[in-house]
């Protein structure tokens, strides 16, 4: 039976404030039985926290997140800890934490992975200097498969994550299309919101990708107010995140629809909450899904 829980970037704040074991507390007493991890870093106390939460509060991690490899900046430098980003208005320089990657650090996040039980690991993003052209994205899908068959050896199920970016197309396809063509052991995590962005039916995209997105993110769009005092800028700023059942996506068709496909997951995500607290936002979204019918989800 498939599942709902969120990933936690949507509370990383929290977690940052209150510490793993706390916001995680707070986080189960919404009734999230699941959860997504992302933007948490990973430190052996961080790990240790989950177990504990996992253990005394009843959610379970079922997927969390890992790069393919170091994250590169323009020109194709490496992105490392410090000195890679200008001065802040302070004048001080950004330091940059080394995000965990399955080319330098896979027996680490294999490890935690086992630590917490979880069988997904998720790509975040498509790294940048790949969309440069439909060869280099093809490049990336066979490096990815790669992996996903070397994690399948482990017991963990290798999937990407898309945004709108890979709607762009390439000879005919969509960047998306051409990264499931070049690949069999990759899944894909169809995020909604990003599908309708990227201007596809997210309904449409589900049932193309069918039992190879088993994992889910739930994510509404809204038109907000517009901000006159920006001028034409403010053109820019009111398409938006929003709670589930507070914008226009149809969820009861992208829901039923996952679950015809098979789809295990479905992670709620609020890239912004526009100054509400996060929990606040997801006891929003939790109420309107049971609303709509999905309380079997909980």
């Amino acid at each position: 039976m498939a599942k709902l829980g969120v990933i936690l970037m949507v509370i990383k704040d929290k977690v940052q404030e209150l510490g793993v074991y706390e916001a995680m507390r707070q986080y189960a007493e919404i009734g999230f039985k699941s959860a997504e991890i992302s933007q948490i870093p990973m430190t052996p106390e961080n790990v240790a926290e989950f177990k504990r939460a996992m253990d005394d509060f009843g959610f379970t991690v079922d997927s969390m997140t890992a790069s393919l490899e170091p994250m590169k900046l323009p020109g194709g430098a490496p992105m490392r800890p410090g000195g890679m980003l200008p001065p802040g208005k302070d004048g001080k320089v950004p330091q940059i934490r080394k995000m965990e990657n399955l080319q330098d650090d896979y027996d680490k996040i294999v490890s935690d992975c086992k630590t917490l039980g979880c069988r997904y690991l998720r790509i975040g993003m498509l790294p940048m200097q790949y969309a440069a052209s439909k060869e280099l994205l093809i490049e990336f899908a066979k490096k990815a498969d790669a992996m996903a068959e070397k994690l399948e050896a482990d017991g963990i199920s290798l999937y990407y994550h898309n945004h709108h970016l890979e709607f762009a197309k390439y000879d005919g396809k969509t960047a998306l299309e051409i990264i499931r063509d070049n690949s069999t052991k990759l899944g894909f995590e169809i995020d909604v919101h990003w599908c309708w962005r990227g201007g596809h039916d997210p309904v449409k995209v589900i049932k193309e990708f069918g039992s190879r997105a088993k994992l889910i993110h739930l994510k509404d769009y809204r038109i907000g107010q517009i901000d006159l005092s920006k001028g034409f800028a403010a053109m820019a700023d009111i398409v938006q995140f929003a709670e589930i059942g507070e914008g226009s996506l149809d969820f009861p068709a992208i829901i039923n629809t996952a679950k015809e496909t098979g789809a295990e997951f479905f992670f709620i995500e609020q890239d912004n909450t526009y100054g509400r607290d996060p929990y606040d936002s997801l006891r929003i979204s939790a109420e309107n899904i049971k609303k709509m019918g999905f309380t079997d989800l909980f």
